[in-house]
């Protein structure tokens, strides 16, 4: 199944309708925070105040979040209320477009589950699951998309990347010497 999710021409066919479907949902959300506004105060508050309990008891079920809400996210609140609209409106972009298909997919599922984790089912496991899908088929999830062209690029241009800056300064390459007798070897 998996070797057929990421290697099989019909698979990305579907997973192009699978990239339009979550794509549209994230960018729906995005534009709409972009446009009518969006303040994360509220949900913040709300996560922290009233978080997702251990089933019969007054402990938090996931401590660990509720202390990075707590100390880092309410306290940067306009950070918030930036990367949230704009993570969804590009995670979106990037699955409807099937640029950096994997990476938005991936994005996506995170955030995903920092919902979840906050105690906002909704739509979540549903956009999760779909999400792994496109995470796990790999770069076919955006074959019928803009990776088609532009993961090649990326490929040639990390490429030249490294071979700029994987050699030392001052070295110079060095040419393979041949013994003296041997067959091939300098005169």
């Amino acid at each position: 199944m998996m070797n057929w999710l990421r290697t099989n021409r019909f698979a990305a066919g579907l997973l192009m309708l699978v990239r339009f479907y979550l794509g549209w949902k994230w960018i729906d959300g995005g534009w709409h925070k972009l446009t009518d506004g969006f303040h994360a105060g509220g949900f913040l508050g709300n996560a922290v105040n009233k978080p997702v309990l251990e089933m019969g008891t007054d402990h938090a079920l996931y401590p660990n979040y509720v202390y990075f809400l707590k100390h880092f996210a309410v306290p940067n609140v306009k950070l918030f209320d930036v990367l949230v609209p704009w993570g969804e409106f590009l995670v979106g972009l990037g699955l409807i477009l099937g640029a950096l298909t994997t990476a938005a997919a991936f994005f996506g599922i995170l955030m995903n589950f920092m919902f979840l984790l906050a105690g906002t089912v909704s739509t979540n496991p549903w956009l999760i699951l779909f999400g792994a899908i496109v995470l796990i088929a790999g770069a076919n999830a955006g074959k019928f998309g803009a990776d088609y062209y532009l993961l090649p690029f990326l490929k040639k241009t990390f490429r030249q990347l490294i071979g700029r800056f994987g050699k030392h300064k001052g070295q110079t390459p060095q040419t393979p010497v041949t013994p003296i007798g041997r067959k091939g070897a300098a005169s």
